[in-house]
């Protein structure tokens, strides 16, 4: 029984980011570091055509900004990249984001068929590719994206810490 259960959990073999990975990566962490200059929590997403490159769409959080749950980084490159291919079918594309995507964004790539997700920093709280749930990569779903964690994790990670440090410190003023 507890092979089984291991087997349905079980997400696709691990693989190695690429330099057009990590040179996203760079990139969704300036996002990022807009998003903490206007006092969102800094999280940073660029969708791309993983033959290509081409940058479909990119966003950071505005969750305070725009007053709406649902404006996570990747969740606005996403909505991005199907716009200007004009489909909702984005088996072509990976998304790079500086923090492990939540549950519904995990949902998102499932139902926008991402091929790929490539991610930073863990997210223990709230991660939905790997350290909480398996979303991206269940076996019970009708679609999986391959998983590529730790993409200049140490810088992602820090630029949390930074954040939410500082606000921590701004509350005891």
């Amino acid at each position: 029984m507890l092979a089984r259960l291991k087997s349905l959990f079980a997400g696709a073999p691990v693989t190695s980011a690429t330099d057009l990975d990590d040179r996203m990566m760079v990139r969704a962490l300036d996002l990022a570091c807009d998003a903490a200059a206007i006092g969102e929590v800094p999280v940073g997403a660029v969708d791309y055509e993983t033959g290509t490159g081409t940058v479909l769409g990119q966003g950071s959080n505005r969750r305070e900004i725009d007053k709406d749950p649902s404006a996570h980084a990747e969740h606005i490159a996403i909505l991005a990249a199907a716009s200007k291919v004009e489909s909702w079918r984005l088996s072509h594309c990976t998304v790079v984001v500086t923090l492990e995507p939540c549950p519904m964004c995990a949902g998102l790539i499932v139902n926008a068929r991402l091929g790929r997700v490539v991610y930073g920093a863990d997210d223990p709280k709230a991660g939905a590719c790997r350290s909480l749930f398996s979303i991206v990569d269940d076996r019970r779903l009708n679609h999986r994206a391959e998983i590529i964690a730790g993409v200049r994790r140490d810088e992602c990670s820090a630029l949390l810490r930074s954040f939410f440090k500082s606000l921590r410190g701004r509350s005891k003023e």
